[in-house]
């Protein structure tokens, strides 16, 4: 397996049919593009993933996204978001903290 320095999943699940919103019906792709377009942009080197995924579980608090290896979930994350998560959380070393799954009062 593979081993990468930053890894981040983003949900792109839909779920056609339903009441509930999905965090790709939401945007999941485009946020992708968005952190891809901010890593380049930023010149960010490194052994770096960015891909889609299913479910989260959290859809109600989506579009939601997972970065690993540190295992930090972030939710309710809009594209008008992405450069300053990737400036936080990448460049600082910090946690963008108005984001954080842990942070919000509605958890799972």
């Amino acid at each position: 397996m593979k081993i990468y320095d930053i890894h981040i999943f983003v949900c792109t699940n839909e779920r056609k049919n339903s009441n509930r919103l999905s965090c790709g019906e939401q945007h999941g792709l485009l946020l992708i593009e968005k952190f891809k377009q901010v890593f380049a942009a930023l010149k960010i080197e490194g052994n770096i993933r960015i891909q889609r995924c299913g479910c989260l579980g959290i859809c109600d608090l989506g579009p939601t996204i997972a970065i690993y290896p540190e295992g930090v979930f972030y939710v309710n994350v809009q594209p008008t978001d992405v450069e300053e998560l990737v400036h936080t959380h990448f460049i600082q070393k910090r946690k963008l903290e108005r984001l954080l799954l842990s942070k919000h009062p509605k958890q799972i």
